[in-house]
């Protein structure tokens, strides 16, 4: 038995002179996160982070079959499903964790706004976190045109043109993007170049970053909790990361584990039909839901408003919202450090507003 502990004790010592193993135990034993009553909207930063740990474990599986080549692409999804043991099932809890991944990040984001998580000296955290925004945007844009079906053919061909439209960079995006001036065997591999080794690098990198803020600075109380427990003379409420918070986070992946694990079992991802480029364009084409807003907008502005084209002058106001989103902690206070709090929850609200309704009429229209 002494034997036995010497040997444990070896090993740990070991480790420790290594590893530094009590420098992360010290950690965990003094972080905290903040009690009151909209910390379950903590839960989410974490989910979007299972979510993504999903994917690339999903797509390393999907990655040993597929072949992106306009020949062998679509047959290759085909195969996945058809002959792959539980390969359909793997397709679509991949397709399902992108969907859900990028509707989590955007609670996150919500949520950051409504508590006030993005005052300073937390101004680069947010940055950080709408970098990632727009790359697993990134993700599902690129990822859509894999499988070589009609829909995501003729999506991303809509997609492309709109970059090409953009003023001066234009049309130099869009060949870019494309690989050449039309949708094809070239835009395929440089789409799958972007999704398998270019976004999942650079999300890696950010992802870290953005963890690493987050530890250093700490969850954000909301500034009303912080008043509230100041007038009082004392601190707000705090649990303590591991093993409170860590034990309720994991809850919270399993619920998302199960929400998947149904979608992706009774309503399994389709993989209509190859695409074909010279058939034309089936009616009623519309994009992934995430880019449903956006694209129902430009259906509704004229084709010319005074001397702008109409879809120019879309994408320019887009331009400008967000520039004016990212740039949010900098103007969320005036000169004198006072909070603009309601011109913030006006903003939140009304943007919400608009992509929730506008992503329903584009559904529906």
């Amino acid at each position: 038995m002494e034997g036995a502990k010497a040997n444990t004790g070896g090993l740990s010592g070991w480790l420790e002179e290594r590893l530094g193993l009590s420098a992360i135990r010290e950690f965990l034993a003094h972080k905290t996160v903040p009690v009151h009553s909209g910390t379950m909207w903590y839960y989410f930063g974490g989910i979007t982070l299972f979510l993504f740990v999903i994917q690339v474990l999903t797509g390393i599986l999907l990655l040993l079959y597929y072949r992106p080549t306009t020949t062998e692409a679509y047959e290759s999804v085909q195969f996945i499903v058809t002959r792959v043991q539980f390969g359909w099932l793997v397709r679509s809890i991949h397709s399902w964790s992108a969907n859900l991944m990028i509707f989590t990040a955007m609670v996150h984001m919500f949520s950051v706004v409504f508590l006030r998580s993005y005052r300073r000296p937390r101004e680069v955290t947010w940055l950080s976190g709408i970098a990632l925004l727009c790359l697993a945007l990134g993700f599902g844009f690129s990822g859509y045109l894999l499988p070589w079906n009609t829909i995501s053919y003729f999506a991303t061909k809509v997609g492309t043109d709109m970059a090409a439209s953009l003023p001066g960079i234009g049309p130099a995006l869009a060949r870019f993007l494309r690989g050449g001036e039309d949708v094809g065997g070239a835009t395929l591999t440089r789409f799958f170049g972007f999704h398998v080794a270019v976004l999942p690098g650079l999300t890696t990198v950010l992802l870290l970053v953005h963890l690493i803020l987050v530890q250093k600075q700490g969850i954000s109380s909301p500034p009303w909790v912080e008043r509230k427990f100041q007038a009082q003379g004392g601190k707000a409420p705090q649990m303590p990361f591991f093993p409170n918070f860590f034990l309720r986070e994991m809850m919270a992946w399993y619920a998302a584990l199960a929400v998947l694990g149904s979608l992706a079992a009774i309503f399994p991802w389709e993989l209509g039909e190859k695409a074909d480029p010279f058939a034309s364009a089936p009616a009623g084409i519309r994009p992934e839901w995430y880019f449903l807003a956006p694209f129902y907008t430009l259906k509704l502005i004229p084709s010319h408003v005074a001397f702008l084209e109409g879809e120019l002058l879309g994408l320019l106001g887009f331009g400008l919202l967000a520039v004016f989103w990212i740039l949010l902690p900098f103007w969320a206070t005036n000169r004198q450090g006072m909070e603009r709090t309601r011109l913030v929850t006006g903003a939140g609200v009304a943007l919400l507003a608009y992509l929730a309704t506008f992503s329903l009429l584009g559904y529906y229209k």
